[in-house]
């Protein structure tokens, strides 16, 4: 949709979400289901071990010397009883997930000397790519819209004139969101690199060779057997990707340690060119990065913040426009950028609502389930006109980090999924303070929670993000105990500024 303004400039405006209470297709529903079902056997398991046990307790020492003696002439029974222990038993150990902890993570605080605020952005829009007037205006009108504040970090590339847009430039930049986070990360923790046996870096758009893994590995001198996995071309929902690799990875090797590492670089992915549909990117990302350490060691229990409880992903790759709605490519005069979609809201609601759909059965309480399930089959029933029953998730959840792609979509998943400011308040001032840092920023929205001293052992916290594919991807934690704000918190020197107030 565009909006003429009195100046001629036409500025993009996003469409609105699809309502979610039209279209919910029940195989969604059907595959939350699954999920559960698939523990099922360990769930019936577990309560008649349980109350074995309980009966094994009350047992007298004349009750044992009696079941021997009946034993002793009953072979048959012995066997039977001893096969289904052995099965159930062996079946129980190799259903049996691994818990997976978070013991702490790190967000890069860029430096005051990279600060890159509204002013400065302008004139280094116009002195890096010389637009004219009518770029000039849209590009101001955007930012006035963006959400963003004026404390926002970009690269030393774009602090020097002409810009530096060379590989040694990407590389240091690199370098520094890397190292920076990962050093913090190490002291607070007090995990040496050399313990750490799997390694997960996601960075969409700046793969060079040697790759990222293979830096960090260089710097910190990682042992040799790492299992270490580079992750390009997946866009913002990708450190939920990483997340959930380190995950798989971490149920099949005992007694590690998994750092994941997200970022975006910016250094080689300016977008010089005029058309509007690329040039929004510019306005929106910011400079950023987050590490976090898991755990699957049972001792790290006790000092860990939170646990893993469920990684759902969904994937809309198949349909061509959700495919094409974040496109990396040459315009018509050959300059690469990152086009957006007109329909790119519509494709992210729609991919919102297949992956809550399936997340739900997970996560809602049973009251909730069968009011969206009776409502579900009634209208496939009867009347196609019945609206689904749309699951409160705040019964759920008690946090809230959605990704700061950008004010629209914050905007439309408070209006579709009646969340109040306070739930969107981290969203919304993470984008305001540190702008759009791609896949590390839900890690900086969970850090201005833990800010404002909000997190309570048994909370539950709710990570989504969106990213190029199409993809949406969630990741459900358990706080482990009340989190404390840390010294590495990147809110720490201004928190208490905070939330400011926005012109929405």
């Amino acid at each position: 949709m565009k909006n003429s303004l009195k100046t001629g400039v036409q500025v993009l405006q996003p469409r609105r979400l699809p309502d979610f209470s039209r279209c919910v297709k029940l195989k969604y529903v059907k595959l939350g289901y699954h999920y559960l079902i698939s523990h099922l056997l360990k769930l019936c398991l577990v309560p008649v071990m349980a109350a074995l046990i309980v009966q094994a307790s009350s047992l007298s020492l004349d009750d044992i010397h009696q079941m021997w003696l009946q034993l002793e002439y009953n072979l048959v029974s012995v066997v039977v009883f001893s096969a289904t222990f052995v099965f159930g038993s062996t079946v129980y150990v190799m259903t049996l997930k691994r818990s997976i902890y978070l013991v702490d993570y790190a967000c890069y605080l860029p430096p005051q000397h990279l600060k890159a605020d509204h002013r400065y952005f302008m004139e280094y829009a116009k002195e890096a790519a010389d637009f004219d007037e009518s770029t000039m205006e849209f590009l101001r009108k955007i930012m006035e819209r963006s959400g963003l504040g004026d404390e926002t970090g970009a690269p030393p590339s774009m602090h020097c004139f002409p810009p530096r847009t060379s590989m040694a430039a990407a590389r240091q930049e690199a370098e520094l969101v890397m190292f920076g986070a990962l050093d913090t990360l190490f002291a607070s923790t007090n995990v040496k690199p050399r313990d750490v046996g799997i390694l997960v870096v996601n960075c969409s758009l700046f793969n060079p060779t040697p790759s990222l893994t293979a830096m960090i590995i260089n710097k910190y001198k990682m042992r040799g057997n790492i299992k270490s996995f580079n992750l390009s071309g997946m866009g913002c929902s990708a450190g939920v990707i990483a997340i959930d690799l380190a995950k798989d990875m971490l149920q099949v090797h005992r007694n590690s340690y998994a750092v994941v590492f997200s970022t975006e670089n910016m250094t080689q992915n300016w977008y010089s060119g005029t058309e509007k549909s690329m040039l929004i990117s510019n306005c929106l990302f910011r400079l950023g990065g987050s590490a976090v350490l898991l755990s699957n060691k049972s001792g790290d229990r006790r000092q860990s913040k939170y646990k893993l409880i469920h990684v759902v992903r969904t994937h809309c790759g198949a349909n061509d426009k959700a495919f094409k709605c974040v496109y990396q490519e040459e315009d018509n005069v050959g300059k690469i950028g990152v086009s957006l979609s007109k329909d790119l809201m519509a494709i992210a609601g729609n991919a919102l609502k297949t992956n809550i759909t399936t997340l739900g059965p997970l996560v809602l309480p049973i009251s909730e389930q069968i009011l969206f399930f009776a409502t579900l089959v009634a209208k496939k029933l009867f009347n196609a006109k019945i609206k689904p029953y749309i699951p409160d998730f705040k019964l759920a959840f008690e946090h809230f980090c959605i990704h700061a792609g950008g004010r629209g979509v914050i905007d439309e998943l408070e209006k579709n999924m009646q969340l109040s400011p306070l739930h969107v308040e981290a969203s919304r001032m993470t984008l305001h303070r540190f702008g759009n840092t791609s896949s590390s920023s839900i890690w900086y929205e969970l850090a201005y929670t833990e800010a404002k001293c909000r997190m309570r052992k048994g909370d539950r916290i709710w990570q989504i993000a969106f990213g190029s594919g199409f993809k949406c991807n969630s990741a459900v934690w358990l706080a482990l105990k009340n989190v404390k704000p840390s010294c590495s918190n990147p809110w720490e020197d201004c928190i208490h500024k905070y939330p400011v107030k926005l012109n929405l």
